[in-house]
């Protein structure tokens, strides 16, 4: 998935609306949605990097950022692999896709932290619970 700046907002509300309307596949019941503690945890290892991006004079990400950015991608695996929950998220926000589309793009890194803040925001707007 591409996100852009005109996109990327209602990009993130569908994601959560498809994340919220997930049903268990062998009794239809809705599947407990990704928590807020875990969703937030993902966003602050995006928002690590976001202000080094952000300081940063060059309009094509470093290697050492972009290495960051590949380890950020392996760290969403990880999160995912572990809690069915988040990896439902990861998967209907299409979240690595999104990584991957960054390359070398300080903007693209740029909005993406902008789109987990938004996935962060309709999150809660739309009943995510804590925990």
């Amino acid at each position: 998935m591409v996100i852009t700046e005109k996109t990327y907002v209602e990009q993130a509300e569908a994601a959560i609306k498809k994340h919220k309307a997930r049903k268990n596949l062998r009794n239809g019941r809705p599947l407990p949605m990704v928590t807020t503690s875990k969703i937030r945890n993902l966003l602050a290892m995006t928002t690590d990097l976001y202000h080094e991006a952000l300081n940063s004079k060059q309009e094509e990400l470093c290697d050492e950022l972009k290495g960051r950015v590949d380890y950020l991608k392996v760290r969403f695996v990880y999160e995912a692999g572990k809690e069915p929950s988040v990896r439902n998220f990861v998967e209907d926000a299409d979240i690595l896709s999104c990584i991957q589309e960054i390359g070398n793009s300080k903007k693209q890194y740029l909005l993406f932290s902008h789109y987990m803040e938004a996935l962060v925001a309709y999150h809660k707007f739309y009943g995510g619970r804590e925990s």
